[in-house]
């Protein structure tokens, strides 16, 4: 069976991502969380990107479908596959690596 490597470049062109933060609340860390990611978002991904926050203090029960461990968590559902990513997403090298923006 052949495998086929995406081009981080080509999905990009292509595809919206579809993005999660779950939060709990107004933490330092969450809001750092929001903003480092509005950041690399709009510089990486200008028009191309949907963010959803989800606050788990208020609705505790959304983080059980994407199986919710820690916060703050960024689930890319969009393009698939499904991808996590724990923190305050300060790191925006592995940010970026780990939402297949830019390659290792």
């Amino acid at each position: 069976m052949e495998s086929i490597e995406q081009d981080p470049e080509e999905i990009r062109d292509d595809q919206t991502y579809r993005l999660k933060l779950y939060v709990a609340g107004q933490t330092p860390k969450c809001v750092r969380a929001f903003a480092n990611l509005r950041e690399i978002c709009e510089t990486h991904l200008s028009g191309k990107y949907d963010i959803e926050i989800i606050d788990l203090t208020i609705n505790p029960q959304l983080g059980r479908a994407d199986q919710i461990l820690a916060i703050p968590t960024l689930v890319r559902h969009l393009p698939s596959p499904l991808v996590k990513i724990i923190g305050d997403l300060s790191n925006t090298e592995r940010v970026l690596v780990g939402l297949s923006i830019q390659a290792n």
